[in-house]
């Protein structure tokens, strides 16, 4: 498949993921998740300053070369995505608060990535380039994203038995698209990814195994909920690495291949390292009761 061919499915990719999600909740998921903003604070807090830090931090002690030090902290502002939402499904993670986080993210985002790249470039780069998301961009993502889920939980409350029997096929289905998807679009770009993960994948590699940490420990620590938590980590430390890419790559936008290597290079990692965390914190999850978990509201 061709990395153009993947851009054009990703649309559909995303949309099916997001109808199983939806296939999944009901409105009171996310009343919960209001009354309960406990997890949300320290989530966005995690995602919207304490990475960004730990990326810029990591990136100096690298050295890493101007355009993957400004690839970093491009990947490091990018929200979490729907990605984050699919392994919270597969992992008992509480996946309304998912798709609250990253609707939340996804409006900050438009102010805080222009914000935290257009930074690092001058720093980095010395350059007096911009970044902009053009609003009809935004409106697109906004719609892929909600009205599958929305056609979904319109299905589970009209039909909830044909809803709970569609949830494992829609799983399974949407793991096979969004692995055929990214892996064409990778494929584009595989001789520069050969010649840059020697020097940019450690760092890489650190940075993901650090998020989910902090999105996993953080909340726990405020005595968050053990399935909120997963959540916070999945969010936290799974970025919307396919935004990155295709930032880095538009000629609308940074135009440059180099840059969007750190986010190709993280999109392939994080497969591996959110699914072996999500076995860790299942098996933590169903091998005692959880003893500090306690309604999130009273923060």
């Amino acid at each position: 498949m061709s990395s153009g061919l993947s851009i054009v499915l990703f649309p559909v990719a995303l949309g099916i993921v997001m109808l199983g999600l939806g296939l999944a909740l009901t409105v009171d998921d996310f009343r919960r998740v209001v009354a309960y903003p406990r997890a949300v604070v320290v989530s966005l807090v995690c995602q919207m300053l304490i990475l960004p830090a730990i990326c810029l931090g990591l990136v100096l002690v690298a050295d890493l070369r101007p355009e993957l030090a400004v690839g970093m902290m491009l990947l490091a502002a990018s929200p979490g995505g729907s990605t984050a939402s699919l392994y919270s499904h597969l992992f008992k993670g509480n996946v309304a608060l998912n798709v609250t986080l990253t609707a939340i993210n996804s409006v900050l985002a438009l102010f805080t990535l222009p914000l935290i790249v257009n930074l690092s470039v001058a720093a980095f780069m010395g350059s007096d380039r911009s970044l902009g998301l053009q609003f009809d961009k935004v409106i697109q993502v906004f719609a892929l994203v909600l009205i599958p889920i929305a056609v979904g939980m319109a299905v589970r409350r009209r039909r909830p038995g044909f809803a709970l029997r569609m949830q494992r096929p829609v799983k399974i289905l949407s793991i096979v698209v969004l692995v055929v998807v990214i892996t064409g679009a990778l494929l584009g770009i595989k001789d520069e990814l050969a010649a840059t993960i020697g020097a940019v994948g450690l760092v890489v590699l650190l940075f993901n195994l650090i998020s989910l940490a902090i999105g996993y420990a953080a909340p726990r620590l405020l005595r968050v909920g053990h399935r909120e938590s997963v959540a916070s980590s999945f969010e936290v430390g799974v970025h919307n690495a396919t935004l990155a890419i295709t930032i880095g790559l538009s000629p609308a936008l940074l135009n440059n291949s180099d840059i969007a290597m750190p986010s190709a290079i993280y999109g392939t990692l994080m497969f591996f390292t959110a699914a072996a965390f999500g076995f860790v914190a299942a098996r933590r999850g169903s091998a005692a009761a959880d003893p500090t978990r306690q309604p999130t509201a009273a923060a």
